[in-house]
């Protein structure tokens, strides 16, 4: 029993001599610096947000965060109606342009104007 105790002891410390000589060669990577604090590496563009920048959208994975499934499930149907609003936006956009360009009847006079 006692053999087997210093085996086990032989051979935990030779892994931790592998570990420290190899910490010693590697190193511990290189470190970024830490980002600013309103910083942040996600990006949306500035002006008008559709549904594909919010699918190409990567949120940095942290340790205390959120369920990744239910973020991307979120992003997902942002995005979803993201686009059907859009859609909705220019159908009735193009609508307006439409009545605009149509001739328009005067009430006094009867006559239709251009």
């Amino acid at each position: 029993m006692g053999t087997a105790l210093i085996y086990l002891l032989v051979v935990v410390l030779v892994a931790a001599a592998f570990f420290g000589v190899a910490a010693l060669v590697f190193g511990r990577g290189e470190e970024l610096a830490p980002l600013a604090p309103d910083a942040t590496p996600t990006r949306l563009p500035s002006g008008e947000v559709g549904g594909e920048h919010v699918r190409a959208l990567r949120i940095p994975q942290a340790v205390r965060g959120y369920r990744m499934t239910e973020v991307d499930w979120v992003l997902d149907r942002l995005a979803t109606e993201l686009d059907r609003v859009g859609a909705e936006r220019d159908g009735l956009a193009g609508r307006v342009a439409e009545l605009e360009s149509a001739p328009q009847e005067d009430e006094h006079s009867g006559r239709i104007e251009p």
